[in-house]
């Protein structure tokens, strides 16, 4: 089980997130016209996964902003924003801020995305949502970077994601 806080208050998730230089778990996850993704969907590409609770707050709003920009700028690479919303809410949030760059995808359906990579919470007022993380991928699947944000209301560290993107 791993720890993080919501302004200062200790909250829990299922574990620890998948180790780096493991394989990624696979998922399927539903996209914004309600259509399945998986990770093989994605294979040959590097990936950036940035998981959060809801599109609607501020800190995970501003990190689909964040990567979205960041995408723009990046070679055979997909950016994966991850949460459990509703793809429609999803969807408006990406219209109403024009967001291309990344793409939305929605936990919704069985939650075992956030059970498989053990970033479920499991307790506190954001029970059953998703932690605030980012993990990278390179293009064979295997894992580069993790991070769960330990403050959940702070943004991850955009840069070591990046960082870790480049040299994968």
């Amino acid at each position: 089980m791993a720890t993080v806080t919501l302004h200062g208050d200790t909250i829990h998730t299922m574990g620890e997130l998948p180790a780096v230089g493991s394989s990624a778990p696979n998922f399927t996850l539903t996209k914004s016209d309600l259509s399945a993704a998986s990770l093989s969907d994605y294979k040959g590409k590097k990936v950036v996964m940035n998981i959060f609770p809801s599109i609607d707050t501020g800190t995970c709003a501003k990190s689909v902003r964040q990567f979205n920009e960041e995408a723009a700028e990046l070679d055979n690479t997909v950016v994966l924003c991850i949460s459990k919303d509703l793809p429609f809410a999803q969807a408006r949030f990406c219209g109403a801020e024009g967001i291309g760059n990344v793409e939305m995808l929605s936990d919704f359906r069985n939650g075992k995305f956030g059970k498989d990579y053990q970033l479920e919470f499991t307790d506190g007022p954001l029970q059953s949502l998703l932690s605030r993380s980012v993990i990278v991928l390179d293009a064979d699947g295997k894992i580069v970077y993790t991070e769960q944000v330990p403050e959940i209301v702070d943004e991850p560290n955009y840069k070591a994601a990046l960082v870790a993107l480049v040299d994968a």
